[in-house]
């Protein structure tokens, strides 16, 4: 029969009896089957009401950025899983006791009694969860800036200025868009974009060796700066 409404009371209580011994709608890790469940439940089930429901439903929602990705048949719908027969527990008293078949619990603890190779698999899932986890990296902070590099007069080389600044190659450092743009009596200052790594580019620094261009560069600025 499959999962029933999980809008109200008897459905949650189908679901949370379903995982009294399960990590997972189905298998041995997250997929499809979860992700369709999940999106039927409206609200986080009640810890104190639903504790197994609860538990899998934060655990689902840590994989929400990755739905598209797990494996598993996005097309079937969500009461297309669970019991065959629908397990309508109407009071707490009522569950049945879990099952100690081979439907093991990821995270559960080990029980004398389970079979070797449901173990193996068990901890195999486990490692390998734990080795995603910690493979995962947060994206490097980064500052898109807008600079203005001021020549000393109206004869200076601007094409020599923003070569020699070009040149400047420093690790977390993208040179972008540039222009010139007038300021008066002739002169022009150089206005360049770039994006920088903040924990690998200091702009001080960088300003700096800009102006260490001494036979081109009178001043340097920071126009705009903007997090990214």
């Amino acid at each position: 029969m499959g999962f029933l409404d999980f809008v109200n009371d008897a459905g949650l209580r189908t679901l949370d009896s379903w995982l009294r011994s399960r990590s997972y709608i189905t298998g041995y890790g997250p997929s499809q089957a979860d992700v369709a469940s999940f999106k039927q439940i409206k609200a986080t089930p009640e810890a104190a009401k639903y504790p197994y429901a609860y538990r899998w439903y934060e655990h689902i929602f840590s994989y929400e950025s990755e739905f598209s990705s797990l494996p598993g048949d996005p097309s079937k719908a969500y009461t297309t899983y669970g019991p065959e027969q629908s397990e309508m527990v109407v009071n707490p008293k009522d569950a049945p006791a879990a099952e100690e078949d081979g439907d093991d619990d990821l995270f559960g603890s080990d029980d004398e009694s389970e079979d070797e190779e449901a173990k193996k698999v068990k901890e195999a899932n486990l490692a390998a969860y734990k080795k995603k986890k910690e493979g995962k990296t947060k994206p490097a902070a980064k500052s898109m800036v807008t600079m203005d590099v001021k020549p000393w007069d109206d004869e200076t080389n601007m094409k020599e200025l923003e070569s020699n600044m070009r040149s400047i190659e420093i690790d977390g450092l993208t040179w972008g868009a540039s222009k010139l743009v007038p300021v008066g009596y002739g002169i022009s200052k150089l206005q360049v974009n770039l994006v920088v790594e903040d924990e690998k580019v200091s702009i001080d620094d960088l300003q700096g060796q800009i102006e260490g261009d001494e036979d081109h560069v009178q001043s340097t600025d920071v126009a705009a700066m903007q997090k990214l």
